[in-house]
């Protein structure tokens, strides 16, 4: 087998796992995939949670205790992922501490349904990092326009943030200008922005699911040779836009200061259609100072037969804007899909924590003492 995966990490891309479970914690399996397949760091976010309680049986003896003390479903979902977050956050403190902070973190996200609350987000932002209380943490902000501000606030106040459903190229540069806006503000409170670190997520399959799903229905020749380009495209354009910002003289300034670079992840790396590689978002995506967090399947797909050929994002931009403007002269709107990622992004995880909301209140109630 090659070593396609370190060969991934020795371009400077840090490998992420997108998911987490007690069971993976408990069984080993989390220090197995940091130990022999170069896994750096851990994404959550509500579906992964939801998945992960309402499956097994590992959340039992938590749920039980719990259910004794007679806690809201939501405190008790507040205890079971930061408790979640934080044994992994131990796990991964080597790879952090080795990595002088920049990697061997854990991420958890904000209520979704604070997505468009400025000050909700702060407050929540603040809380799960009380909470969890640990160094190696990202708070997840999602980068709707009530978000962009609260990553700004959060930021300045000296907590490490994972800004997350980026879908435009005109998002991404508010959250870049958002992050540096934070860093401004930390520093003028005095604090070190050399412990302030964050990645900015920027979705890539949902994009060609959105897209491709429109050529279909146009169902011409002409239309069916750009299924599967506007994804890579529109990640390569915000690569471009991530090294036009960080060589800026403002951003100059503060890497002086001793902050540390903003780092593009790449996220939904999942390949949804079968006409694709399994590894498309991962080796077209190749360039230095970037996060991949990958499901499993893509994770291991990408150890098995992923080509890394070296970096695949240098000189693409003019054949990406090429890309992404023929797609706009179908009559496919880039503004109108990605609104439409975006919001469906967030009634996604809304839903997801509807569901888990629900599906852990049953297991409180199942769990509970009887009276007597």
């Amino acid at each position: 087998m090659t070593d396609a995966l370190k060969r991934l990490s020795d371009e400077g891309v840090a490998i992420w796992l997108d998911d987490l479970s007690r069971k993976r914690i408990t069984s080993g399996n989390l220090a197995e995939l940091i130990d022999q397949q170069h896994v750096v760091g851990v994404t959550t976010n509500p579906s992964i949670f939801q998945k992960a309680i309402s499956q097994g049986d590992g959340y039992d003896q938590q749920l039980s205790d719990l259910a004794f003390r007679k806690v809201t479903v939501e405190e008790a979902i507040r205890m079971i992922t930061t408790a979640d977050v934080r044994d992994a956050a131990d796990i991964l403190r080597p790879v952090f501490d080795a990595t002088g902070g920049k990697d061997g973190r854990v991420s958890i996200e904000v209520d979704p349904r604070l997505a468009h609350n400025t000050k909700a987000t702060v407050a929540e932002a603040k809380q799960l990092a009380w909470l969890v209380d640990r160094p190696n943490t990202l708070i997840k902000i999602p980068a709707t326009e009530a978000g962009i501000p609260a990553i700004a606030e959060t930021i300045g106040l000296g907590i490490s943030v994972n800004v997350t459903l980026i879908f435009s190229l005109e998002r991404y540069r508010l959250v870049m200008d958002a992050f540096l806006t934070g860093l401004e503000k930390a520093r003028e409170r005095g604090l070190d922005l050399s412990l302030i670190h964050s990645v900015a997520s920027f979705f890539v399959s949902r994009v060609d699911t959105e897209i491709d799903k429109r050529i279909d229905a146009l169902g011409t020749d002409a239309a069916k040779a750009l299924r599967g380009k506007a994804a890579v495209a529109n990640a390569r354009l915000a690569y471009q836009a991530y090294e036009e910002i960080f060589s800026s003289d403002r951003w100059n300034a503060l890497e002086r200061a001793g902050a540390n670079k903003q780092r593009p992840l790449w996220a939904s790396t999942g390949v949804k259609d079968k006409a694709y590689s399994d590894t498309m978002y991962v080796t077209d995506l190749v360039a230095p100072n970037t996060v991949n967090t990958m499901p499993e399947a893509t994770l291991f797909a990408t150890e098995d037969h992923g080509e890394i050929t070296g970096d695949t994002v240098a000189g693409t931009y003019e054949q990406a804007r090429a890309d992404l403007d023929a797609v706009e002269k179908l009559g496919i709107g880039y503004d109108e899909v990605v609104r439409l990622l975006e919001k469906e992004g967030v009634d996604k995880f809304e839903d997801s924590w509807t569901d888990l909301l629900k599906s852990t209140e049953a297991e409180l109630k199942r769990l509970a003492p009887s009276e007597g």
